[in-house]
Parts: structure tokens; sequence; C-alpha cells
């Protein structure tokens, strides 16, 4: 074992304090984004991960548990709702989590040791299919419902009784079935969407030009929480109950009891709920509900087992956010078996060659998938696919769509022969040494690639053309207007058609055509990182101008490093921040005669001046500057400017090489580490006098 895996599995006490104050804190925050913002950034899988990280830290270090511990912790409040707050008479908890069987036989087993059974006594419990939905409580007066509310963060949540109010599912008053509904009793349970509205909402979202949903769940959490009830009552939402809040009376002394009332009464519940008196029982309900998870019209991540006696219930009780008699069993990464029918070769916008699996649609974790991206060739090679092939898929982090084995490997076929030319524009296609991804040499001419390469042409780091997004390249060239960065300085004789189209007018179209002359004479370093060179960013196309002043001479250098001159690549790779990557790149760029002429083309239109360099000789003249924590009276481009300015290198990161950092309120690691380095600090102020020459 590995040092580091050892301080992992068994961190030193110190260790563990800063780890569980750093999972608290993104636990914290993963809750906020999940409960609040309905914008999760990561999988359950993951938050799960991290919970059980949490746990295994808090369970050998008991006397290190935190105030702000994630186990005391339930939902996220919705700090920003616009809806009115409420505050629960009864906390809507959370629950702990099984993985395994194992898990759920030590769970069992802890209700024993609890309540002081027999290690082989019977113990009933529930189980049920675990929605993946919004949590919700609907309080009923006399029958009537009165006030329905968010789970929030267990103890304060959001009204949205007006909302609830339109959805078909929930009654306004609880009929009387096998038993009159107590004169108090608050139903709990999840709003959710089913996949087949879930997919006609996104439809109609998408013809509407509208916000599209991530998945169903977020499409119901956004469409119980609006300001607008109205917003609600358009969107299909419905309800499952799976337990209660405060009542005044009981109408059962089991759980299962009170559900069966609960569905009298005309308030949906779980059709796959079942009781039984041994856990090997409720696993084969697991299984069973598992097998058919894909199959069931709304999503779900699991079961939840439920003690089915009341009173025990009772006795167990709660810890901080979860009850002790209850439990929701996980699933794994939902997995599906389909048939890879073709792959394809898309074209990026750099040029990558990404080969795409086209399957037979399958559903895996509640969404239809019918591609798969394969990364790269070495991918292909690993799994060995290759169409045809029979290929398990799993949904990673029950999001994006892999292949995880390749069931026909075996059989006797070809393999799959990876392109060496773009399939788009029939230029060669290569890796560069050491990478594994193919490209595309074809450049600015590749169709495949044009409309981003001209968006980034256009965009505010390099021309800076106002006027001229990305709408509006996509729209000029669909027309023909566009094929190449020479094409913008000649839409002025397109003036006329531009106004005929929809949306333009004449003030419009002749602010356009006065951004685009405004560029004739561009920054020269500008226009060298739009023309998206591999591995020529902004910070090499300076460092090339500073060394070759005009782009006629590094148009020069690049055709003799393209015709194997070892004297040119020999020259360039000498100037300080220029590699042997950024050589080959120029060499390969001038290799092809097509990007030859569309460089020609564009400085036919064009002239751009020689650079001019600002750099002055000063004390800091080839010395290393770093700024961190926040500028306030200038962004962190000017600051690297300005110590450009001075002949500095302005450096992402200190080391025993920095010779000043420059440190802002916030200032973290980076100043901890100047201080035990003893590099010189200074402030934002005093930074301002060495700029200014003070």
């Amino acid at each position: 074992m590995s040092k580091i895996e050892d301080r992992a599995e068994n961190p030193s006490e110190a260790e563990a304090s800063n780890e569980l104050m750093r999972l608290a804190k993104a636990i914290a925050r993963h809750n906020r984004l999940y409960h609040a913002n309905d914008a999760p950034e990561i999988s359950d899988g993951e938050f799960d991960a991290l919970l059980r990280r949490n746990n295994e830290l808090e369970a050998a270090f008991p006397h290190l548990i935190r105030d702000d511990s994630p186990n005391k912790a339930v939902g996220s409040a919705a700090e920003n709702s616009p809806l009115a707050k409420v505050t629960h008479a009864k906390r809507m908890m959370s629950l702990d989590n099984a993985f395994t069987a194992a898990d759920v036989e030590d769970f069992a087993a802890r209700v024993r040791r609890f309540l002081n059974l027999a290690a082989n006594a019977a113990v009933a419990l529930t189980a049920e299919d675990k929605i993946d939905g919004l949590s919700c409580s609907l309080r009923y007066e006399q029958g009537l419902l009165v006030q329905a509310a968010t789970r929030g963060d267990g103890t304060v949540g959001e009204d949205v009784t007006a909302n609830v109010r339109t959805i078909a599912d929930i009654p306004e008053r609880l009929n009387g079935g096998n038993s009159e509904a107590p004169a108090i009793f608050e139903i709990r349970g999840e709003i959710y969407m089913a996949k087949a509205d879930f997919a006609a909402l996104n439809a109609a979202q998408q013809d509407a030009g509208g916000k599209l949903f991530a998945n169903p769940r977020n499409a119901a959490a956004g469409s119980l929480r609006q300001k607008d009830a109205g917003v609600t009552a358009a969107r299909p939402l419905r309800f499952l109950a799976h337990g209660w809040g405060e009542v005044s009376a009981l109408p059962a002394d089991t759980q299962s009891g009170v559900m069966t009332a609960i569905a009298g009464w005309g308030v949906p519940v779980s059709p796959w709920l079942i009781r039984g008196e041994t856990t090997e029982y409720i696993l084969r309900q697991y299984n069973a509900i598992e097998a058919r998870r894909a199959d069931l019209p709304y999503d779900i991540d699991g079961v939840v087992y439920k003690v089915d006696r009341l009173d025990w219930q009772e006795r167990l009780g709660s810890v901080a956010k979860a009850p002790r008699w209850a439990i929701a069993h996980k699933f794994a990464a939902e997995q599906a078996e389909t048939t890879l029918e073709i792959i394809d070769i898309q074209v990026g916008r750099t040029g990558k060659l990404t080969p795409v699996g086209r399957l037979k649609p399958v559903t895996v974790g509640g969404v239809v998938v019918s591609n798969v991206t394969l990364h790269n060739r070495d991918e292909i090679a690993r799994l060995g696919v290759r169409a045809g092939d029979r290929v398990r898929v799993q949904r990673a982090g029950d999001v994006i769509p892999q292949i995880t084995e390749n069931l026909t490997r075996h059989e006797d076929r070809a393999a799959y022969s990876f392109p060496d030319h773009c399939p788009e524009c029939g230029s060669e296609a290569m890796a560069e040494e050491g990478e594994v991804d193919v490209r595309c040499t074809g450049g600015l001419i590749c169709p495949a690639q044009r409309v981003e390469r001209l968006k980034h042409f256009v965009s505010r780091a390099a021309m800076d053309i106002e006027g001229l997004g990305e709408k509006t390249i996509q729209e000029f060239f669909g027309l023909g207007w566009l094929e190449s960065p020479a094409d913008i300085f000649r839409l002025k004789t397109k003036r006329a058609e531009i106004l005929a189209r929809e949306g333009w007018q004449e003030k419009s179209v002749d602010n356009l055509l006065i951004a685009i002359e405004a560029k004739r004479a561009p920054d020269p370093i500008k226009l060298l990182f739009g023309l998206g060179i591999r591995h020529i960013g902004a910070g090499t196309a300076k460092d090339l101008l500073r060394n070759f002043a005009t782009l006629d001479m590094i148009r020069t250098l690049g055709q003799r490093i393209a015709a194997g001159d070892g004297d040119a690549a020999a020259e360039l790779t000498a100037v300080d921040g220029i590699g042997p990557t950024a050589t080959k790149a120029l060499g390969d760029f001038f290799h092809e005669a097509h990007n030859l002429s569309v460089w020609d083309d564009l400085f036919n239109q064009v002239t751009p001046p020689a650079y001019v360099s600002n750099i002055r000789r000063s004390e800091w003249t080839g010395k290393t500057i770093v700024f961190t924590g926040k500028l306030e009276t200038m962004s962190r481009d000017e600051a690297k400017s300005q110590a450009e300015a001075l002949g500095a290198k302005a450096a992402g990161s200190v080391s025993a090489k920095t010779d000043l950092l420059v440190a802002g309120p916030g200032a973290g690691s980076k100043l901890k580490k100047a201080q035990e380095l003893g590099i010189k600090v200074i402030d934002e102020a005093a930074w301002a006098e060495i700029a200014a020459g003070a």
C-alpha cells in the first residue's frame, strides 16, 4: 500500500479533521444545488460517496464530529425563493442509505439490538420504490387541503399550496374510504413528472425556444416552485404518498395499515408497496423493482424499507436527521444490453475526430439512449468494438451513457479501422506525438470546423467584431455569405440583402458594417490568435510578434518550418515561451496549401500594423510575478499586462522561481506558500505604484 493510500484509509487525527471540514462544506454546497436550486452538479452516486466517506471518518473519530456535520442537516434552506416560508409542525427528515444486501441485514440487526429483541426475531418491514422527485407535505384539516409545503431544510419549507391545488393526483378533500380522515393529517410524499410527460414537455419547450430540463426531477421541481400557479397548472405533475407528518390520530397501528388508509382516502401510493416478515423477502422485492426500473413510468433511485409496527417506530426514534426505523437501499448505476449499429465520426472545432456509437435505442435509468461517445481510437481498441457488436451500456453517474463491456468481442470479425483522413473535408487526420486524439489538419477549410472557427475569429478575445455574434454567423454561413475570415470583410457588398432579412434594420446593418470596417487594421496579436492555429494561443501569439514583429515574417518562418528547415525551427524554439509543440503546429498549419490560400485571402482584406512592444526596462525585467486574491482597482488581465510591460513574466502559481507576490483580499494558499518560501509580498496599492513607475 502506498503512503497516499495509507493516509486515505488510516488518516491521522489532523488529516481526519481537515477532511471532515472539506466534506461538510462540499456536501452542504451540493445539497443546496440539489434541493434549493434544482441544479445538481454531481450524480447521486457521487454525492452518496461523499456521505459515505464522511460517515466513515465520523465513526472512526466521533470526537471530531462537527456542528455543521452533514448528518445534522436535512435538505437545504430555500434562501432566494420568491415563495413564502412555512414552518413544519413536525420536521421533515431524510433517510440513511444502504448500498448492499449486507447493509440491509445490518439495518435489521440494529433494529433488533435497539429493541432488545432476539437475534432471530421477526421484524416486519415495508418496502416501496423511492421516487426521484421533490418532497412535499400536504396538510389536511377536517379532510380539506389547507396547506402544501416543500421540505426545504426540514424545518422550514416553501408554501406551494396554490401550485399543488393544480395537480390532479392531489385531492382537495379526502374521501371516506374505509375510514374517515382524522381532524388533522399531514400526508407526505413526492411530486414527480412521468418519463413520457417529461419527454413531451422538453419537446414543447424546444419548439418554443424555451429552457430544456435536464431530467424529470428538475422539471418537477422547477414546475412546482413557481410564483405563478398558472405555470404549474400547465405542467403534468403527479404525486405519490409515502408517509405522514403531524396527525391528530392514526387510522392504524402499522405503517402498511396507515398507507392503506391513505390510499383509501383517494391519495396515490406506490403500487410496489409491500410488507414482508423477513429481510430475504424484502430483498426479493428490491430485485424485482430493480429489474423493472427501466419500465416504470417514473424515475426511481432505490427502495425504501420501514419498520412496520408504529410502536416500534416510536421507540426507535431518530438520529440527527434520519429515523432509525427506515433506510433507503440505493441502486447501483443501471446497465442495459443493446446492439452497436454503427460508429460515426464527428469533427469538432479544433479538428478532433470523436467516434460516436449509434445504438439500437435502449432505456437506461429512465432515459432512452441511442448514442454513446467512444472518446478516441484508444477507447475503441480497449473495448474492441465494431459495428454489429452486442454491448452493455451504463449511464455513468446515471447521466452520461457509456459502453462498459463488449459482449461479442470474441466473434471473428475485422477490427474497426480509425480514419486517417477527415470525413468532412478529406484532409489528413493525425495524432500529435504523445496524444491519443486524432485531429483533422484541414483547419480553416474544413466545413465541420468552419463555423466554430469563425465564431472564435470574431470573439472578444480575438478580433472582437461587435454585432457579429453566434446566431448571425450561423445565419450568414447558411446563406453561403461566410466561408472564411476574409468573407467577413466582403459583407459590405451584401448590405441590401442583409437589410432584406428578418430582424435587420438599417441602423443594425450599418453598425455591423462599421464595426467590420474598423478592423481593417487589426491588432496583429488578436488577428493571429483569431486564426485558431492549434497551440497558438493569445500568449504564444504575443511571444511570436514580440520576436518577429510582423505577420509576414511569421508566415515566412512557418513556411520554412513546413519545408523541413531545421534552422527555422531552431530559431523559433529559441524564443522564450515557444516550445517544440507550438513550432510544429505552426509548420503543420502552413504545410497545408488551403491554409495558405485562406491566409492570403484574408491579408488582401486587412493590413495589420507591425507589433510595437510597450515593454520598458525596469528592475522587474526578467522577474516572475504572481497575482492572487481579489484585485479591487483593476482586473487580473490588466495587472498581468502591467507586469509584462515592465518586462516581467506573469505566472499563475508560486514556486521558488517567483520573485514577487501581489496579494489582494482573500489570498489563500499562494500567499501561505510565498511566505514559507520567503518571497516578497506586497498589496495592490504598492503594485499600482510600481506599475506607474513611482
